[in-house]
């Protein structure tokens, strides 16, 4: 558990971080960073809702949602008797990106990113469209961990009845 709780501090630190530079060199400036022109840049944008920049419910809600999802992902790893790798890592992410995230909402009421991949802008239909929004640290830390749990669901949590055959044919 001691490196589960150090990977939960390594994600948060990289986050709060990144963040702090991404406030300090491209908010206030006119311009993105570009990494890798027509794919990549450091670009400021502010977020108050939750994934993708969806807001479903007030700022208080997403704060008091994100804290009941941490501390019950928090409780269930706890009370787990599994200390495998491949169980902490994605919950240790999940739950680091998770209080990185809190940490915008509790401070600044609305959560900073600034990592942006220009996948497709253009029109569709008529609209508008950005294929891939803007994110930070801790969404990647929440994304991973959670694509690590469904890649490796079956090894994570195996199934109690593998001994049963099925008639199935």
């Amino acid at each position: 558990m001691k490196w589960f709780f150090s990977l939960v501090l390594l994600v948060i630190t990289a986050d709060q971080l990144t963040k702090k530079m991404a406030v300090a060199f491209l908010r206030d400036a006119a311009q993105s960073i570009v990494i890798i022109p027509g794919l990549f840049s450091f670009t400021y944008a502010e977020n108050k809702g939750v994934a993708f920049g969806l807001e479903f419910a007030p700022p208080a809600v997403l704060l008091l949602l994100t804290a009941l999802i941490t501390a019950i992902v928090l409780i269930y790893v706890i009370k787990s008797n599994n200390r495998t790798a491949l169980f902490l890592i994605p919950f240790a992410l999940i739950t680091g990106g998770g209080i990185g995230n809190m940490i915008d909402r509790i401070t600044l009421g609305r959560v900073v990113d600034f990592i942006y991949f220009d996948l497709y802008n253009g029109y569709v239909f008529g609209s508008y469209l950005s294929l891939w929004p803007i994110f930070n640290i801790a969404d990647s830390a929440i994304s991973i961990g959670a694509c690590i749990l469904i890649i490796f669901h079956n090894k994570i949590f195996p199934d109690g009845n593998q001994g049963v055959k099925s008639h199935v044919r």
